[in-house]
């Protein structure tokens, strides 16, 4: 079940692409449910209950629009 934020957050990200950082990012994945493991680097996005939806997302975004289509594609693949 997903926090009335994140689902907030998941329709303003639905709307505008880009603009977005790491942290609106990580912010939805927890929303939905989703853990995030902290890499060097890059972090590893996952969810317990669906083992197949894996992200990878780079602390500094240079632009945000591919993660976020994909956010918004994992999310909607979860429900």
């Amino acid at each position: 079940m997903a926090s009335r934020r994140a689902e907030k957050l998941l329709e303003r990200m639905r709307k505008s692409k880009s603009g977005w950082t790491s942290q609106d990012l990580v912010r939805l994945y927890r929303g939905f449910g989703f853990d995030i493991r902290n890499g060097s680097r890059h972090d590893v996005v996952s969810h317990p209950d669906y083992p197949s939806l894996r992200q990878t997302l780079p602390r500094r975004l240079k632009d945000s629009t591919p993660y976020v289509s994909e956010a918004i594609k994992m999310i909607d693949n979860m429900e």
